[in-house]
């Protein structure tokens, strides 16, 4: 928004500008536009007053400077445009035909640049901006619908953008600062970064529908001894792949691993085509696939999948400096 505001600040004040006189230049990290021996901020305000006031004493009451000064600033402007915008006698302030056509623009450029201002400051507070957040799939299904309502109605003039990624890429993006916050998994070992647990969720058994009454209403791990049971992948999947099969050799259970997948949503799939059972993050279950019938396991921990909240330790955006706090507010709510 407040490159938009340049531009449309520069687009207007071009219009009344010769090609020479205006430069106008974008780099990666610097706008510059300049008005090269043309009128100033200053100049087209004095001449607004005066325009809409029809009065030069009533103008510079208005703008708290005295006539002399004020006169000079819209007659410095008249050279530069190169032409008379007023017509004065001792009597009366009127508009040329020339000042009533620079007037709306004038005024136009006036606005902008005031917006262009109130931009840049509500952004170097936080208030307005920017803010990436990188999100494992997972959390896409509980916690991320709570996570947008809150930063908009903190900060409805951020702009967020969602990127779902694997907690690898997440760090990969977060070390490209293309994302402010990582929602990924454990283990988080980057010295660029500062991470923190902020989330702990439980595991649900999903199991064909077909099948469910040949499952406790509330099963343990033990319960998974000898059945078909569907695994994440150990490379796509490592962190849910080490979770549960760390969970079920503590508890000395060996089941029959009949498929690995990597996606939650693929492995439902398999669920429900009768392949086998499979352990999901309790959020997954929000997504009601039919055939497929969830049971809450008893783990220990009880509450074993872990997300971590990952930042970079020199963070600059002002924006993820002013909702950090709601972020980890709202993660910590969802627990």
């Amino acid at each position: 928004m407040l490159v938009s505001g340049w531009l449309s600040l520069a687009n207007e004040a071009s219009r009344f500008l010769h090609p020479e006189q205006f430069i106008f230049k974008i780099t990666d990290d610097l706008i510059d536009i300049r008005f090269e021996s043309m009128f100033e901020l200053s100049q087209l305000r004095c001449f607004v007053a005066v325009a809409e006031e029809l009065h030069f004493g009533r103008a510079a009451e208005r703008l708290h400077m005295t006539q002399p000064p004020l006169s000079r600033q819209v007659r410095l402007l008249e050279h530069q445009v190169g032409t008379e915008l007023l017509e004065r006698n001792s009597r009366s302030v009127k508009l040329t035909a020339a000042g009533r056509s620079f007037l709306p623009d004038a005024a136009r450029i006036l606005r902008l640049a005031e917006e262009a201002a109130a931009t840049a400051r509500r952004v170097a507070t936080g208030a307005a901006g920017s803010l990436a957040i990188g999100f494992t799939a997972s959390v896409g299904y509980g916690l991320l619908p709570s996570l947008v309502s809150a930063v908009r109605a903190a900060s409805p003039e951020v702009r967020l953008t969602l990127k779902e990624m694997v907690s690898g890429a997440q760090l990969e993006a977060l070390d490209a600062r293309q994302i402010d916050v990582g929602l990924l998994r454990p283990p988080v070992e980057h010295g660029e970064l500062i991470a923190e647990p902020c989330s702990q969720e439980a595991l649900v058994l999903a199991v064909p529908e077909a099948a469910a009454a040949d499952w406790p209403q509330r099963p343990t791990l033990r319960d998974c001894e000898g059945r078909p049971l569907l695994m994440y992948s150990p490379y796509e999947a490592r962190y849910f792949h080490q979770l549960v099969s760390g969970l079920l050799e503590r508890a000395g259970v060996l089941p029959d691993i009949v498929e690995y997948v990597s996606q939650i949503h693929s492995m439902l799939a398999l669920v429900r085509a009768g392949i086998g059972a499979a352990l999901i993050p309790a959020a997954a279950s929000m997504l009601h696939f039919e055939g497929v019938v969830y049971r809450p396991v008893r783990t220990t921990p009880a509450k074993p999948v872990e997300l971590w909240f990952a930042y970079r330790k020199d963070n600059d955006n002002p924006a993820f400096g002013a909702l950090k706090d709601v972020l980890r507010g709202t993660l910590a709510a969802g627990r």
